[in-house]
């Protein structure tokens, strides 16, 4: 059974078709992204997905079960702190909205903060965290939740480029580590090739699935990947198909 199953996805925003017709399945622990041109409906796909938006023909199931709110944890772009909460309660807000007594709930977050980087500041407000540690605790407050499915909607987009790789190699480690199944949006193709088992490339509006690469690359990955004639060759084939037609 698939971790999640899409089927025959359309969705229309008064009388403009954003997706039309999409069809793919993930498996679990598969780490598969989704890039497109700007604007060709990856975030309403992952609003459709998550349950928080329905779509006017197809299906989505999570684990063979309809889509519906608190299915999956949806990561979105921005980080959405709470200033006036410390990182420690902020990673909480999910358990505590789903009703885990708050001292069970922050024994959990701290479990989580060694392998998140966030040890030692337990009790900081998110306005002394870089950029980067902000990103690692809007995705430890995402795991949190406890779901089979992780969507991370360009989870490192807003980071400069050094940050931004040094949190890519670090989503690669624990994710590796714990096996969780995500869908990533991303507009980095290199990204995408780094961290995913699979690619799917959206075409413009109306968005169809019109390719998809499988990235058979060795893992753990590094920076030395980035240079492997294959990412090259898998890179060049992405590109291609993200401008052919434009």
């Amino acid at each position: 059974m698939s971790a999640v199953s899409v089927t025959g996805l359309r969705r229309s925003f008064g009388g403009n078709t954003v997706l039309d017709g999409i069809d793919f399945d993930v498996a679990a622990g598969e780490f598969v992204s989704v890039i497109g041109p700007s604007g060709s409906g990856k975030s309403t796909l992952f609003g459709v997905i998550a349950g928080l938006d329905t779509p006017d023909a197809g299906a989505v199931s999570i684990g063979g079960t309809p889509a519906a709110p608190g299915r999956v944890a949806l990561m979105p772009q921005k980080d959405l702190l709470f200033p006036w909460r410390s990182v420690l309660d902020n990673c909480t807000l999910g358990l505590e909205v789903q009703g885990t007594p708050r001292r069970r709930a922050r024994e959990r977050a701290r479990s989580l903060f060694p392998a998140f980087g966030l040890s030692g500041f337990e009790h900081a407000r998110p306005g002394q965290l870089s950029g980067g540690m902000r990103q690692r605790a809007a995705l430890a407050r995402t795991v949190l939740q406890g779901r089979d499915v992780l969507l991370l909607d360009e989870p490192f987009g807003a980071l400069d480029s050094l940050t931004r790789t040094d949190m890519q190699l670090w989503l690669q480690g624990v994710r590796d580590r714990d096996r969780w199944t995500v869908l990533m949006i991303t507009h980095d193709v290199r990204e995408a090739i780094l961290l995913s088992d699979r690619v799917l490339v959206l075409s413009a509006r109306p968005a169809t699935i019109r390719h998809q690469v499988r990235v058979p690359l060795p893992r753990p990955r590094s920076l030395r990947t980035l240079t492997d004639p294959a990412f090259v060759d898998i890179e060049r084939e992405l590109v291609s198909m993200l401008h052919e037609g434009r």
